[in-house]
């Protein structure tokens, strides 16, 4: 009924056939990764046609996208739940590890090898950016100064990264080489490449974090 804020039977079962197909985009990147993503593989499983398929999403790129977001707001609630919990810099970075642990696949999706022939579209970078400033915002409770190099400069004239935020240049030189570190180890944690060197990945993760937080 107008006003009350019902949706037709139509759009609810076009909102369900949607989270249907993403389901089965998911299963599918967690078996063989992001680049091996099928449309008519999904079609056959849900049970529809190919062209069928194409109501819901006009093509893989469109599902791909949808897909991307879903992730990025998935780590940015966990980054703001770390953050509102008072978990502080560390409560961030252990959050980013056990939500890439949970689902390597989700991870790479959004920090991983860029799909061959995929462009996201410039409004897929905006949860990104939440995530980017709760992590600046951690660090600027941080007055610690640092040494000047070469970068830390740098930073001063090249922070669009840093999602419009004012925060002076040494927070944004503390906060960015966190994050870059961290996902470098993260990275190759995922991709295996620890495999049958012996050691916990998990307490190099936390050696890492304690070179980086102040």
């Amino acid at each position: 009924m107008p006003g009350t804020g019902a949706t037709s039977p139509r759009e609810r079962y076009r909102v369900q056939m949607r989270a249907e197909i993403k389901q089965c985009a998911w299963e599918q990147i967690a078996t063989a990764g992001a680049s091996a993503l099928s449309l008519n593989a999904i079609a056959k499983q849900v049970g529809m046609s190919g062209p069928a398929l194409y109501r819901y999403y006009a093509g893989r790129d469109e599902l791909i996208t949808d897909l991307i977001r879903e992730a990025y707001r998935s780590l940015a609630d966990a980054i703001r739940a770390a953050r509102d919990s008072g978990g502080g810099i560390r409560g961030l970075a252990h959050a980013l590890r056990d939500w890439a642990l949970a689902d390597p696949q989700r991870y790479f999706l959004v920090y991983g090898t860029p799909v061959p022939g995929y462009h996201a579209p410039a409004d897929t970078t905006e949860i990104s950016n939440e995530i980017m400033t709760m992590l600046i915002e951690a660090f600027a409770e941080y007055a610690a100064d640092l040494p000047q190099t070469p970068f830390g400069a740098h930073l001063e004239q090249h922070r669009r990264w840093a999602a419009g935020l004012s925060a002076p240049a040494t927070v944004l030189h503390r906060a960015l080489p966190f994050w870059t570190r961290l996902h470098g180890v993260l990275s190759l944690e995922l991709a295996g490449h620890f495999t049958g060197m012996e050691f916990d990945p998990a307490l190099l993760f936390a050696e890492e974090l304690n070179t980086l937080v102040p």
